[in-house]
């Protein structure tokens, strides 16, 4: 917890409330619509990022609308559409596909909406009015990192998500990190589609193919416990090195049994709370830092107790 109170103290003291253009101004005694729009609501991770938005947004007397497009993103685009017609000002928005959302950026451009973009950035950033998410790139890195640390030399199978630009940031601090080291080889990069039940049944099909590697990198906890379960079922889990990014309180459980190797950090609750602060600042015609990234830290059995086990960040 004071890990969290320090790193949330950090955060808030980059968002600046200067003049900004793209809201109206607040009105006293009105009532005000957020719409919030995650690319699935099968990972813990949204649920606790969703709780911590509905919590900031109820407590002013407003509404937040929310909506699950179930990692289709022309379902999205169509929901996003529907909140604009109900009345949405502010949207908190995790695409699906980070250029295929683009009409729904149109959307709420030409409608007046303002786009607050969590997590996974979408590649159009003009849209944006405010941004904040972790830094996927070193989240990755850490983990490779802590890997080189085990091993000397290694076979690695990769669960990526090429249409979600935070896994896929991930995956290329991971790569990038071991890039110059021969020693250690990707020998498969599958798409787990940030899903564990994907992740466990193509990691399922990988083994029936190839056994020998030793480490498997899923650039989310949901994949990397997919992975998990995978090679329990067929009986080699023992000695492979298995990684995360999101902290999760599963993942964070299977550390502490030894089952998996480590998770970079991620923080859904401050995330939420920074997101919600660009929104009231620019609903009060205020100006919100563009773009807040926050630092991961890799958990392991070795700082496991610096870490709340049954929580988040």
């Amino acid at each position: 917890m004071k890990r969290t109170v320090r790193v949330l103290t950090s955060i808030l003291g980059v968002i600046l409330l200067v003049g900004a253009a793209g809201c109206q101004r607040e009105n006293a005694g009105k009532r005000h619509i957020f719409g919030a729009t995650y690319m699935t609501r099968n990972n813990p991770y949204f649920d606790v990022l969703n709780a911590e938005l509905e919590e900031e947004v109820e407590a002013n007397g407003d509404k937040l609308i929310v909506r699950n497009p179930l990692q289709d993103q022309r379902k999205q685009n169509q929901q996003i559409q529907d909140m604009i017609e109900e009345g949405m000002e502010v949207l908190f928005l995790n695409p699906v596909d980070q250029r295929e959302v683009k009409p729904a950026l149109e959307a709420c451009k030409e409608a007046g909406v303002a786009i607050i973009n969590v997590d996974a950035m979408v590649a159009d950033r003009q849209y944006v009015l405010g941004a904040v998410e972790t830094d996927h790139y070193q989240a990755g890195q850490l983990c490779a990192e802590n890997m080189m640390k085990h091993i000397k030399s290694g076979r690695i199978i990769v669960l990526n998500n090429p249409g979600m630009k935070s896994i896929s940031e991930r995956v290329r601090g991971f790569t990038d990190a071991i890039a110059h080291k021969p020693e250690y080889k990707v020998i498969r990069q599958e798409n787990g589609n940030g899903e564990i039940e994907v992740a466990s049944s193509l990691v399922s099909d990988i083994l029936g193919e190839e056994q020998d590697f030793d480490v498997i990198f899923g650039g989310n906890d949901p994949m990397a416990l997919g992975a998990l379960a995978a090679l329990q079922k067929a009986g080699i889990a023992e000695g492979v090195l298995i990684y995360g990014v999101d902290g999760s309180p599963d993942f964070k459980a299977m550390v502490q049994e030894g089952y998996v190797t480590g998770t970079s950090s991620q923080s859904p609750e401050i995330i939420a709370h920074v997101a919600a602060e660009m929104g009231y600042s620019c609903l009060k015609g205020q100006k919100v830092e563009k773009y807040v990234k926050i630092p991961s830290t890799l958990i392991t059995r070795e700082n496991l107790d610096e870490f709340d086990i049954d929580g988040w960040q």
